[in-house]
């Protein structure tokens, strides 16, 4: 058994002894330290416990809080820990498309809903979140606190949209910096789609940096008209422009060790994809930590100490004191 704190045992030790000497021998320089109704309180007799029994009881006390101040521990040493779970970074596509109203209430705030239950799914994993469309930005760094992520992912509303096109090359450069020293690299991506050609690119880089794409698509194949900042349909050249579900996104994490569903209603979907994550990675872990193993053992004094303490300053019932004088 070893102390943490030894010094504090230490430092209160004399102290203590000081207190001891004048206590049991109750000089007069005792009554210039403390307070003569202090002094009374702590030596007082009752006839229920001999006053050197008392203030024995009382220094004994103070002595094993000492010892619980100096933090007895049984010490095992270091250990390896295996830290379980997967770091996982999730997008979120805030283009003008993600303004469209094919699903309730819209792509965005559907996407959101969908990206909750992801993180319900993922309690003991580490969940970074970037937003992406023209350009790509982190919205939260690797944490395993989902109620935190849930609150900034709510917090992205209508004025994050960016109506620029979605440019999957620059959130593939910017996936593999996040991803940068994790094992596995997995990237989930929340989005109705993208241009063809941007999205051949995007594939590239995804496969060369070694990234696990998993997709959660939204939006329909029929589409639905794109939507401005101030809720009105927007038009070129006198027609209305119409945003639809591209699957070719989905198909590209089918090649890159990967999954894509289309986000429903219910919550079977997220429920698959993490299965299907867990179930790729499932022999893969986060790392290892070296921790110092301790056994705490300031309870034992520290509650004897106490018990102690209190049967120093109680005494018997007068009743029961009359009955044991009176044979």
């Amino acid at each position: 058994m070893t102390f943490v704190n030894s010094q504090l045992f230490w430092a209160m030790a004399i102290p203590l002894f000081i207190f001891t000497y004048l206590i049991l021998t109750h000089k007069d320089t005792f009554l210039q330290i403390f307070d003569e109704k202090v002094l009374k309180r702590l030596t007082t007799d009752d006839n229920s416990l001999p006053l050197v029994v008392r203030n024995v009881m009382l220094i004994t006390a103070i002595f094993f809080m000492m010892v619980a101040m100096g933090r007895p521990v049984i010490d095992n040493g270091d250990r390896v820990v295996q830290l379980e779970g997967l770091s996982v970074v999730v997008g979120l596509d805030i283009s003008g498309s993600m303004r469209s109203q094919d699903v309730y209430p819209s792509r965005l705030e559907f996407a959101k809903k969908k990206i909750i239950e992801l993180l319900n799914e993922l309690p003991n994993d580490d969940v970074g979140l970037i937003a992406f469309a023209y350009t790509s930005f982190v919205l939260a760094p690797f944490t395993a606190d989902k109620e935190t992520l849930k609150v900034l992912v709510e917090g992205v509303n209508d004025k994050y949209i960016n109506m620029g096109s979605t440019d999957f090359t620059i959130l593939a450069d910017f996936s593999a910096e996040v991803l940068k020293g994790k094992k596995p690299k997995i990237l989930v991506i929340f989005s109705d789609g993208g241009d063809k050609d941007r999205l051949e690119k995007f594939s590239e880089i995804i496969a060369k940096e070694g990234i696990s794409l998993y997709v959660v698509l939204l939006g329909t194949i029929e589409g639905s008209p794109v939507i401005t900042s101030k809720g009105k349909t927007l038009k070129q050249n006198g027609k209305m422009v119409i945003t639809q579900r591209n699957d070719e996104l989905g198909a590209i994490a089918m090649n890159n060790n990967g999954a894509y569903i289309v986000a429903t209603n219910g919550e079977d979907d997220i429920k698959n994809l993490v299965h299907t994550i867990k179930s790729h990675h499932q022999s893969e872990q986060k790392g290892e930590i070296v921790i110092h193993d301790r056994e705490e053992l300031f309870h034992y004094p520290l509650g004897f100490g106490l018990l102690l303490l209190l049967l120093s300053f109680s005494s018997l019932p007068r009743k029961f004191q009359k009955r044991i004088k009176n044979g």
